[in-house]
């Protein structure tokens, strides 16, 4: 522990789930961290208990990710309550599955919304506050999503490989100013609410019930077991660091080997 000290750090997403887990390991290193939800009760309680855990400060700030001017706004106070911005952890997302005869437009326009659309706005304005000093780490949670197609997750997969391709793009613009941008690619993050939300959806599509629909998915890799948040936050916290600092651009796998099974 004590990778991220001095650190000021933003987790989007970050009232429930993986979000959460991230901003609770980067406070656990050592960063203040700002809670960053459209749930701003629930932001409230991680930020609460994640002071009351440790020393490190944090604080629960407001934003719609896909809206510029909330985003924009909610890096601005960021930075100014916790004294400057110097790392980013892009987590928000949603996901919603259908075949795709009958994928309904509202559903494709509301992932990439806040997928892409979202990530994006999140790593400009952020970079933003880390130019100046010339230095800062960008973490992105894209998905193994983003590195292959699945049934009936068109939205989310484009959302996830137009990701990594943001990745990519930003990490040349940002390099000159010291700044990082990698991506974390977790596989079947099975305990979490956004898989349990998925369990359901897909439940009625595979005629099964979800904790059927979950142990189909948990049998497919090879570790036999889902991505637990503790994978995620240990990989996050690596790509935060100074231990990852000739690494930029890059999208790492985190799938127990599913990613090469068939």
């Amino acid at each position: 522990m004590g990778r991220l000290a001095g650190r000021k750090a933003v987790v989007t997403g970050a009232a429930q789930g993986i979000g959460q887990a991230l901003a609770e390991r980067a406070a656990a290193e050592g960063a203040d961290v700002a809670v960053l939800d459209l749930n701003i009760a629930a932001a409230e309680k991680t930020a609460a208990a994640i002071a009351t855990a440790g020393s490190a400060k944090a604080i629960a700030v407001k934003a719609d990710v896909s809206d510029e001017a909330s985003v924009e706004k909610a890096m601005a106070e960021a930075a100014e309550k916790l004294g400057g911005l110097d790392l980013l952890v892009n987590n928000a997302g949603v996901l919603k599955s259908h075949y795709i005869a009958d994928f309904p437009k509202a559903d494709w326009d509301f992932v990439l919304s806040v997928n892409l659309t979202g990530a994006f706005l999140c790593v400009k304005h952020a970079s933003r506050h880390m130019i100046a000093g010339k230095k800062g780490a960008i973490v992105v949670v894209s998905s193994r999503s983003g590195k292959r197609g699945g049934l009936w997750n068109h939205a989310y997969c484009a959302s996830k490989f137009g990701v990594i391709g943001l990745v990519q793009c930003a990490s040349l613009d940002l390099a000159p100013a010291g700044i990082r941008i990698n991506a974390i690619c977790p596989g079947n993050a099975l305990d979490t609410p956004l898989w349990k939300d998925l369990a359901v959806q897909y439940a009625k599509k595979y005629n099964e019930t979800p904790e059927q629909v979950i142990e189909r998915y948990r049998k497919r890799v090879p570790l036999g077991r889902g991505c637990d948040v503790a994978d995620i936050a240990n990989l996050m916290a690596f790509l935060a660091s100074d231990e990852s600092s000739y690494m930029t651009g890059q999208a790492l796998n985190l799938t127990g080997g599913e990613i090469m099974s068939p």
